[in-house]
């Protein structure tokens, strides 16, 4: 996304101001629209991460990711994990493959330290660079799925993964 129509639209608007008061006027704003720049750029960018933000809160289990490139934003969408099931659906009661999202937004983030051996922690950059995420957003969204195919006992009945298995999950 390319935010230069917009600050060259915000400098536009600020000399129609400036033309108003004047000879004076008109070349202060000419001076301070270098330096405001930057700060439009800024806020924009810190707009466009809350709306973000916003957008993943709606969309869960899917996800958007604001990245920067350079000096311009790109927007990431990682839409929900679709599970094919061959099982006809319980005609009734919740839904048991989806996360509790409601819970993931209202507890507070804690941090944790986490020892992989270099292999694994290569791996798990691979598979998150794949999904189009960053390693924390991959390894929580993979840690809710652990949970979330076991019904969050602790104990899971599935067998040990194998090379070819993905995860795929929503964390936040």
């Amino acid at each position: 996304m390319d935010l230069t129509p917009y600050v060259a639209s915000l400098r536009h608007e600020l000399a129609v101001a400036a033309e108003a008061g004047g000879e004076d006027a008109r070349a202060l704003a000419e001076r301070l629209t270098a330096p405001l720049e930057s700060g439009v750029r800024l806020a924009l960018l810190d707009a466009l991460s809350a709306a973000a933000s916003e957008i993943t809160r709606d969309l869960a289990p899917g996800s958007v990711d604001l990245r920067l490139r350079g000096r311009e934003p790109t927007f990431v969408v990682t839409p929900a994990p679709v599970e094919q099931s061959f099982e006809e659906p319980a005609a009734s009661g919740p839904d048991v493959t989806a996360p509790r999202v409601a819970e993931v937004e209202d507890s507070a983030m804690t941090r944790i330290n986490l020892r992989l051996s270099q292999d694994l922690k290569d791996r798990v950059e691979e598979a998150a660079r794949e999904a189009g995420l960053s390693v924390n957003a991959w390894l929580v969204r993979s840690a809710a799925a652990g949970l979330e195919s076991d019904g969050g006992s602790g104990r899971s009945e599935r067998r040990a993964p194998r090379g070819n298995d993905r995860f795929t999950g929503w964390v936040r």
